[in-house]
């Protein structure tokens, strides 16, 4: 009982910790919703060329996750801890590349470049943020439960950071109408319409650069809350170092300990079932935005539908962590993923309704919440049961999350890269006011179809997933006599040292 209240974390701790999930959804939020049709209507790339930039970024993301995990296991610690250092330098130099991503170069040639150059650079230095931040939760306790509480904390502030970054992104982007170019017409022009049509352009150009400035005044803001989530993370947690291996500061070997969490059974299954969940989810999430635009026909209403989902998805959260330690989690992975079919299916059957739209938007982001939630409470457990059958081998956290981000980075990553070359295919317009007809229907098979289809995929891959609610119990109860035992032989050991001397 005193272990387990040494273990136990304050509010503020917790919420301290939650803090620092914010900066990595804010700024995903609005690369993930906003990029795709940033590049392809403010900085006007060529829809094929803004293909290569989001599937060359999202890999590049993808890799540098398994990276960054193989250098933090050959970090050693310090007196700030062992994942704290790699957050605290990382955060200016990513603040600087994310401003830079938003902002249009003056320049004739290169600018693919500039675009892909500092995306892959932002990607880099935000997986020096998460992925020493996603293994701390193994860090701040040892105690199941408040990893699981802790987590739930972290998750309602990070779908709130989701909130931030499409309320920030999209209410000042939204604020500036962005110009459309329409069919040409008048094919025996005047001077007189000559005149009105330099008078649009100029017109065109002056609403262009309004938009432009939208975009690097919310990437200023979205950075100055980057600061000062990482500054109430650093100050506000501190990282706890297991017991067992308080006696070596040697570093575990990587590619030992990969070799090991690639053969652990329950991790892959994990694995295999958030990859086509999270694949969907993706697709949904950036080709949103344009589906809203010309599908549906809401131009100047997506950005508020998009709120719509991130605040219903925030308010759910709690009932989600209820729902899970009430029922399990493998029973809220079923209900909760599955909840979001029907739903994804109405906006594209039934007729451009905006209040049908709100409504599905709203219920969307019910399952939405579970998507956020699951993947990180269910991790951990994968985590003690791996411990149980490996008990002499430790450090591992880093390449348990690193990996499990890489996979679904990677796929969702390819995935799309090839929706927006898809779209290219189909005769995407660029700064278009309409689009033909094989956009339209390309937009509804990449936010319905394919989705659902990836859901219905993973929900059966889950039937394999070996970890439920009686076998958690028995791991929690293993690991803690495991512990017990450890503690009371190092205690032992420091009791005959002190007879000896």
């Amino acid at each position: 009982r005193l272990q387990e209240s040494r273990e136990r974390l304050t509010v503020c701790s917790k919420l301290c910790y939650a803090v620092g999930g914010a900066p990595y959804q804010i700024t995903g939020c609005a690369l993930g919703f906003f990029l795709q049709i940033y590049l392809l209507d403010v900085a006007q790339v060529d829809a094929f060329y803004a293909s290569i930039i989001l599937f060359a970024g999202r890999v590049w993301d993808a890799i540098t996750d398994p990276m960054v995990g193989f250098f933090i296991s050959k970090t050693s610690w310090t007196r700030f801890g062992r994942l704290m250092p790699w957050i605290m330098f990382s955060t200016p130099f990513a603040i600087i590349s994310y401003f830079l991503i938003w902002f249009v170069p003056d320049i004739s040639t290169g600018q693919v470049m500039w675009y892909l150059v500092f995306y892959c650079a932002f990607q880099t230095l935000v997986t020096c943020f998460h992925v020493p931040y996603s293994a701390l939760t193994m860090f701040i306790s040892r105690e199941q439960s408040e990893r699981d509480s802790a987590t739930a904390y972290r998750m309602t502030v990070e779908v709130l950071g989701t909130v931030l970054g499409t309320a920030i992104q999209g209410q000042i982007v939204g604020k500036v109408d962005t110009p459309c170019v329409g069919s040409p017409f008048f094919f025996g022009l005047s001077n007189s319409s000559v005149a009105l049509e330099e008078l649009n352009m100029t017109h065109d150009t002056e609403s262009l650069t309004d938009t432009r400035n939208a975009y690097m005044i919310a990437a200023g803001v979205i950075g100055g809350l980057y600061i000062l989530c990482a500054l109430i993370l650093l100050l506000g947690v501190r990282e706890r170092r297991e017991s067992c291996e308080l006696h070596s500061d040697e570093p575990v070997s990587f590619f030992q300990g990969l070799k090991l969490v690639m053969n652990h059974g329950p991790y892959i299954k994990l694995i295999a079932g958030f990859l086509f969940t999270s694949l969907a989810f993706m697709l949904l999430e950036g080709n949103f935005a344009l589906f809203c635009t010309y599908t549906l026909g809401f131009r100047n209403e997506f950005q508020n539908i998009l709120l719509a989902i991130m605040l219903s998805a925030t308010l759910t959260i709690p009932f989600w962590q209820w729902f899970l330690t009430r029922f399990g989690k493998k029973t809220a992975v079923y209900v909760g993923i599955s909840s979001a079919i029907p739903f994804l299916i109405a906006v594209v059957v039934l007729d451009s309704n905006l209040i049908v739209t709100y409504v599905v938007a709203v219920a969307a982001g019910i399952s939405v919440a579970a998507a956020f939630l699951l993947p990180w409470s269910m991790l951990p457990d994968v985590i003690d049961d791996f411990k149980l059958q490996h008990p002499s081998s430790h450090g591992h956290e880093a390449i348990f999350f690193s990996f499990y981000v890489f996979f679904t980075k990677f796929t969702a990553g390819v995935s799309l890269g090839i929706s927006t070359l898809s779209l290219d295919f189909a005769g995407y317009q660029t700064r278009g006011c309409s689009q033909p007809g094989q956009v339209h229907f390309t937009l509804k098979m990449l936010v319905s179809a394919v989705p659902v289809g990836l859901i219905l995929l993973s929900l059966l891959l889950f039937k394999l997933y070996p970890i439920d609610e009686e076998k958690r119990r028995k791991n929690k109860k293993a690991l803690q006599d495991l512990r017990e035992e450890s503690n009371s032989s190092s205690e032992s050991d420091n009791t005959e040292l002190a007879s000896i001397v």
